[in-house]
């Protein structure tokens, strides 16, 4: 048997394979902690760290630019890819002052960005996009499996479990979800456990669900108030997307507790569609703006603000017990 290969994410070995080149882009390589979207040169400084003595660049994959044909498969353009987020960035035509949202497992925010953030403290990872542009972005740990586990432990169906919050959002009396059942990142307390505080004999079911929808959201709107301390993301549109993109009562708490009106995109893959927005405009020699504008994909639902909901009140109640004396 002969020497194993290069470990390469996904996109990176079929790269290799149909093409034969040694090739990554700037999206995963910003993910590495050792290259770097300000200089766009691999920092040797860390890896010398690892081994100084090592040729480090002798066993890098060379970092192509957005619009770079990398290779030919069957007298077919190749184009490097990206990561899921920077594909998904792409789908969603996500523009400057925009700010999308992801639930799934875990939740991500993200936009699009001129220039890197440099945060001290680590909540806002300094990403490149997919376009020669930079992607600031906060990830977290609890997203939808949060709502799934509540739902199943007072015995509800999704949908149903969905149903009750949407009744309790606007009426819900002061229990509080800190949503961290599996340690949290952002803020980064690896250890936290989740708490259910303000439990009573009368709370209900329907006070449950609310509590946990609120939770999950107001963990991604911390998030999101991470993200616009280094990016604008005030004045554009605020995407909805991932698998807890679904639930009516996310929408409309994430559209309540902002205070904006929240988008939801009809892309069953907005990771997908990114990805073929990004040969489209290798095909075709055209800037990757100009192809998703062009296509009519991901025609958004709005969901507006209820005024019926105290957003004010809402998110300092979580606030004050994601920070109380004694949690983890």
């Amino acid at each position: 048997m002969g020497a194993p290969g290069p470990r390469l994410p996904p996109h990176d070995w079929l790269t290799l394979r149909l093409t034969g080149e040694f090739v990554t882009d700037r999206g995963d390589a910003s993910g590495t902690g050792y290259w770097s979207p300000t200089s766009g040169e691999y920092d040797l400084d860390v890896l010398h760290i690892v081994d100084a003595a090592n040729d480090w660049l002798s066993m890098l994959p060379r970092v192509a630019a957005p619009d770079e044909t990398v290779g030919c498969w069957n007298g077919t353009a190749v184009a490097c890819g990206t990561g899921d987020n920077m594909a998904a960035a792409l789908g969603l035509g996500l523009e400057r002052g925009d700010a999308a949202i992801s639930i799934g497992t875990s939740g991500t925010v993200f936009t699009v960005s001129d220039s890197p953030p440099a945060d001290a403290s680590g909540a806002v990872a300094g990403f490149a996009d997919a376009t020669g542009a930079f992607l600031p972005l906060v990830c977290t740990s609890n997203g939808s499996r949060v709502i799934d586990t509540m739902a199943a432990l007072v015995g509800r169906g999704l949908d149903e479990f969905d149903h009750l919050a949407g009744l309790g959002l606007a009426d819900c009396p002061d229990l509080v979800l800190v949503p961290y059942l599996d340690g949290e990142r952002t803020p980064n307390r690896p250890t936290a456990t989740g708490e259910l505080v303000g439990l009573r004999t009368t709370t209900t079911p329907e006070h449950v669900a609310a509590a946990t929808i609120i939770g999950v959201v107001c963990g991604l709107l911390d998030g999101l108030d991470a993200l616009g301390r280094h990016a604008p993301v005030s004045d554009g549109r605020l995407l909805l997307t991932g698998g807890g993109a679904r639930f009516a009562s996310v929408r409309r708490a994430l559209a309540s507790l902002t205070g904006r009106p929240v988008e939801v995109a009809d892309l069953n893959e907005s990771v997908a569609a990114g990805a073929c927005v990004q040969a489209a405009a290798i095909a075709l020699g055209e800037p990757h703006r100009v192809v998703r504008a062009g296509w009519s994909i991901g025609t958004a639902s709005v969901t507006d603000p209820d005024p019926a909901v105290d957003a004010a009140e809402l998110r300092a109640r979580y606030a004050a017990a994601r920070d109380r004396p004694g949690a983890a």
